[in-house]
C-alpha cells in the first residue's frame, strides 16, 4: 500500500482523482483550522457529495465517526472512519464566497473555498458554476437551542486528523478555509495536510 502526504497551504486546495478503497487522513497541521470537503463523481460530474442528503441518511445533524456520505443520488460515497480530534464537524454552513466577503467588506480578491473548488474542479475537467453544501471539516459550527446558528471556535490541536475512505471512485477537493474576518479559525488561516493510503501505485492529486 502507497502511502503519500500532501501540504495543503493556507489559504489554498488539493484535489485528486482517487479510486474505491483508497483512504484520506486529514491533517490539521498547527491547529484550530476548518477544511471544506467535497467528492464528485468522475463519470458523472452532475453527481456529488451531498450534505444534505447525508444529513437525512443518517439521520443527524452534524458527521460524526461512522457516517455515510452519500450523494445527490443517494449512493454512498465517502465514510468518515475515524476521528483523532475534538469531534466537532459540521455540515450545514455554506462554503465561503466572493459575495459573503463582499458584505464583510473584504478586498475583491480575497480568497474564497468557492473559488478554490471552482479551480481546483476545473484541473479534473469538472464545471463548477457554485460549490455545492460542504462537509466542513473540524468545523465548530452549532444550532443552540433558541435556534441560534454560532460559528464557534475550531477546537482542534496541531496534529489532530479525520480519516475517510472512498466508497466509490470520486475527485475529492479539500480547501483549506481562508477566512480571517470572522473568527471562528483561532489560529488560522493556516496549513492542512492530507495523506493518501491507496492499494495502487500513481496517485495524483494537484
Amino acid at each position: 500500500m502507497d502511502n503519500l502526504v500532501i501540504p495543503i497551504p493556507a489559504r489554498e486546495g488539493w484535489s485528486a482523482s482517487l479510486k474505491c478503497g483508497d483512504t484520506i487522513r486529514l491533517i490539521d497541521v498547527e491547529g484550530g483550522q476548518a477544511a471544506d470537503l467535497w467528492a464528485y463523481n468522475p463519470a458523472d460530474h452532475t453527481e456529488f457529495l451531498s450534505a444534505q442528503h447525508s444529513r437525512v441518511h443518517m439521520g443527524q445533524a452534524y458527521p460524526v465517526e461512522g457516517w455515510t456520505f452519500v450523494t445527490n443520488q443517494r449512493r454512498p460515497i465517502l465514510e468518515f472512519t475515524r476521528d483523532d480530534s475534538p469531534g466537532r464537524h459540521d455540515c450545514l454552513a455554506a462554503a465561503c464566497d466572493r459575495f459573503r466577503y463582499q458584505i464583510l467588506g473584504a478586498d475583491s480578491g480575497h480568497a474564497s473555498c468557492e473559488d478554490t473548488l471552482i479551480r481546483e474542479a476545473a484541473t479534473h475537467d469538472i464545471h463548477v458554476s457554485r460549490a455545492p453544501q460542504p462537509f466542513n471539516v473540524f468545523a465548530n459550527f452549532r444550532v443552540e437551542p433558541d435556534g441560534t446558528f454560532n460559528l464557534d471556535e475550531c477546537l482542534t490541536k496541531a496534529g489532530d486528523s479525520a480519516t475517510f475512505t472512498l466508497l466509490a471512485d470520486a475527485v475529492v477537493v479539500i480547501s483549506a478555509c481562508p477566512q480571517d474576518i470572522v473568527g471562528f479559525q483561532p489560529g488560522g488561516p493556516t496549513s492542512m495536510a492530507v495523506e493518501i493510503s491507496s492499494r495502487r501505485a500513481g496517485d495524483d492529486g494537484e
